[in-house]
């Protein structure tokens, strides 16, 4: 699975490692990400999901119906 979280989309980011001379080399910013399971009561199942964790907050600050919704609305979800 790649390297993008299921909520918010983030994806790794490009950008330059730079030395002391000045010299510069590609190189990638990767998101924080965490696989966390969490419990969904209305659907009485547990699921799994590869987060960062702005996204880990977000659900527990607004509750991962919620969130899972949007999520499928914004199409970043595919479960």
């Amino acid at each position: 699975m790649a390297r993008v979280c299921q909520v918010t989309g983030k994806r790794p980011q490009v950008g330059n490692n730079v030395s002391h001379a000045n010299n510069k080399t590609k190189r990638k910013f990767y998101p924080n990400l965490q696989t966390k399971r969490f419990f969904i009561p209305e659907e009485d199942k547990w699921i799994t999901l590869k987060l960062c964790t702005k996204a880990i907050k977000t659900i527990n600050l607004k509750g991962i119906t919620a969130v899972l919704k949007d999520a499928k609305a914004k199409g970043t979800l595919s479960i």
